[in-house]
């Protein structure tokens, strides 16, 4: 057999092999060890013992080791018998939920979404992007929608073509629901409200409202006063809309800017960070149309400035 004209000695011995990877669904609760014995009768307790060892198990794309994890209806369960599952770690950037087509991810304030001008590496796609990389060098991500930088909490960024567009070009149909929460400066009053206003930039990139529909975009703000105490309101924030600092500009128009906020009037800042984290997530899943339904906890730097 002829070899190419352009390859390089060695060429073939550097070819991706793909990892071999077995995928199983879980129909009924029980322990990890036991759906395994179930699911792999060919092999030994032993060699199931060494997959969990080495971190060559995953539950809803997350690696596990303990043999009694809990497993529940609907839970996808893989195991990789070629090598181990990477261990994702980044302390402003937490995996939340994994699969082939979705990854949904903890974002921590101070970090950027996608890059910029400026910066280009260090953001949460670019960490993303050498994640799934890791795996398979042709192996792409992509962003679904964006979360401040000073904003903290759930974003979802999708893993192939179909997935992206899919949810970009359905985003108010798939997402079901998206609730903030936020540190107010001031006590809301009424405590419970919605905001309406149309939503223009400036050419120094400064989002305000407007009452003129030709200049701006509808943004409609739900919001809820969860706790109040010394002189701040902690409130659920609930969006009908997803404009560009939609609830950083509304805030600022009650006159009870968001705590940190120094761009839209906020005189102070106790945990020195802009006080707004993405709670809640719920959306249709792009490929399998499954609902999906994500809730972090309150930040407790947040509890502590009303308590």
């Amino acid at each position: 057999m002829t070899k190419p004209r352009n390859s390089k000695p060695g060429a073939e011995r550097n070819t991706l092999k793909p990892d071999v990877i077995e995928t199983y669904r879980v129909d009924e609760e029980c322990p990890l060890m036991e759906f395994l014995m179930k699911s792999m009768p060919q092999r030994k307790r032993t060699s199931v013992k060494e997959l969990l060892k080495h971190n060559q198990i995953a539950v809803n794309g997350a690696p596990v080791t303990q043999f009694d994890t809990p497993l529940r209806p609907g839970d996808e369960v893989k195991a990789n018998l070629t090598r181990e599952f990477r261990v994702f770690y980044h302390r402003r950037l937490k995996i939340v939920y994994e699969d082939d087509d979705i990854i949904v991810v903890n974002k921590g304030y101070g970090l950027l979404s996608m890059g910029n001008d400026k910066v280009k590496d260090g953001t949460a796609y670019s960490i993303l992007r050498d994640y799934v990389k890791w795996s398979n060098p042709t192996n792409k991500i992509f962003i679904v929608h964006r979360l401040d930088r000073d904003t903290s909490g759930l974003m979802m960024f999708a893993k192939n073509e179909e997935a992206k567009t899919t949810m970009q070009h359905n985003w108010n149909n798939m997402v079901l629901n998206r609730k903030y929460v936020a540190v107010v400066e001031g006590i809301p009053d009424p405590a419970e409200n919605t905001i309406k206003s149309y939503l223009a930039e400036n050419s120094q990139h400064e989002v305000y409202s407007t009452d003129n529909p030709e200049e701006g975009k509808l943004a409609v703000t739900r919001y809820t006063t969860l706790a109040t105490g010394k002189g701040y309101a902690l409130m659920e924030v609930e969006l009908d809309t997803g404009r560009k600092n939609q609830i950083r500009v509304h805030m600022s128009d009650m006159g009870h800017p968001i705590s940190g906020d120094r761009r839209y009037g906020a005189e102070s800042s106790p945990i020195h960070r802009l006080a707004l984290h993405a709670r809640t997530l719920r959306f249709v899943h792009p490929i399998t149309r499954k609902e999906m339904n994500f809730t972090t906890p309150v930040p407790s730097s947040f509890l502590s400035m009303v308590k």
